[in-house]
């Protein structure tokens, strides 16, 4: 690899057509004046390559530029895009210290942590920025899936005291001590199980997340930040062009409150596995946790859920409620929501009764990478990197890769 990176370094270093005349346009939109050769010495794959290269300096404006670091995608740093691309894949993975690690074991690049940082940094906010950029339809031309489904989440993470100043805690008169990640999931589900029930399609998932907020008034006029994120990535799967599609989540108002405003004609779908935690926690109260009774009448209610009979759950449920605070909660709560736990209906319709995409999407995609012991982040840095492991998870790496070199160069 030293000796490629000698080879390449001569053959880059004998080609002198970076220097095109006198003068070249500077990006103020004035002529920029050749003043000499200067040299730098780049990171590569192959190892350190140091490069002569043409310089010119603007005095309207008063920046220099070099045309040879513009054309290799070497602009604004001392690293190769190669580099960058392999910092940003590693530094989205695991943390900035065991990156540099993994570059120095597997490809025998040496790249400090906090270089590593920087240019993960750097490219996940390019990736952030194409996302937001880019909304039309991923692979318009593949047949669509009969069944779409959609969810939403949020899950905290770890910030610096700065990135909480003034906020509240979960507990009354403590400081908050995280941020808040939301997160959109998005998957089909045309296969099934061993028992003919509706699962997510192998490959089917993306995500699309960031620290910002869901909440909005009715008065105002623009949506939120967050529903705008949906929007976005509904766009790009199609994802109301599907036959059946359903958004399935837990029962957060705020989650149904951007589904009514962006998807009304959607199946609204109460994810099961938290309806059955609330049926357990009347469960314990009503015959103490751990107890054979407490189980037994548990899984009554939970297959009475299962086959759709409503009404009986309901009635057992409203004949604890004079005894129990939980049980007359879960009443209500039942009562409100009964029109997204039709899930006998929902599976017959090839659609998931359960968000656990989504919880998994919150670990994989969020808590692996930025819930590790000890860290705090900045919400800059924290999307930096949730941008970079959505498009990596996503499968869309590469596509924006592409376009990011591309922008780059024609900056």
């Amino acid at each position: 690899m030293r000796l490629a990176a000698r080879a390449l370094e001569k053959y880059l270093n004998q080609d002198h057509s970076d220097h095109s005349g006198p003068h070249l346009p500077c990006r103020c939109g004035q002529p920029a004046r050749w003043v000499e050769r200067r040299s730098k010495t780049f990171q590569t794959v192959l190892g350190e390559v140091t490069l002569e290269r043409a310089y010119y300096h603007c005095q309207q404006c008063g920046t220099g530029f070099c045309p040879r670091d513009r054309d290799l995608g070497l602009e604004g740093g001392s690293e190769s895009a190669g580099i960058q691309r392999m910092c940003s894949l590693a530094a989205a993975m695991v943390s900035f210290d065991e990156s540099q690690m993994l570059l120095r074991e597997l490809a025998g690049v040496e790249v400090g942590a906090k270089r590593a940082e920087r240019c993960a940094k750097r490219i996940g906010a390019e990736v952030a920025a194409d996302e937001r950029e880019r909304t039309e339809p991923i692979d318009a031309g593949a047949p669509l899936p009969q069944s779409f489904c959609l969810s939403m989440d949020g899950t905290g993470i770890p910030v610096r005291r700065s990135e909480v100043a003034g906020r509240a805690g979960k507990d009354p008169g403590s400081p908050a001590k995280t941020r808040e990640v939301k997160l959109c999931v998005v998957w089909s589900t045309d296969s099934r199980d061993e028992e003919g029930r509706p699962v997510c399609d192998k490959g089917s998932i993306s995500y699309s997340a960031a620290i910002e907020s869901a909440a909005a008034r009715d008065t105002d006029g623009e949506r939120s930040d967050f529903a705008e994120r949906v929007l976005r990535e509904s766009t790009r799967r199609r994802f109301t062009a599907a036959a059946t599609t359903a958004v399935v989540a837990d029962l957060a108002p705020w989650i149904w409150n951007i589904t009514k405003e962006l998807f009304p004609f959607a199946e609204q779908i109460g994810d099961r596995f938290h309806v059955k935690e609330h049926l357990a926690t009347v469960a314990k109260d009503l015959f103490g946790a751990g107890s054979q009774k407490a189980k037994d009448w548990t899984q009554g209610r939970w297959d009475q859920l299962d086959l759709g009979t409503f009404d009986d759950l309901l009635r057992e449920i409203q004949s604890h409620a004079g005894k129990s605070e939980e049980a007359a909660k879960c009443y209500q709560y039942l009562l409100n929501n009964r029109h997204r736990m039709r899930y006998p209906e929902f599976e017959a319709a090839g659609l998931c009764t359960s968000s656990g995409v989504t919880e998994g999407g919150c670990k994989n995609a969020i808590g692996t990478r930025l819930k590790r012991s000890g860290m705090h982040w900045t919400v800059k840095g924290a999307d930096a990197i949730i941008a970079l492991r959505c498009c990596i998870l996503s499968g869309r790496f590469q596509d924006v890769w592409e376009r990011i070199i591309d922008k780059r160069r024609t900056a």
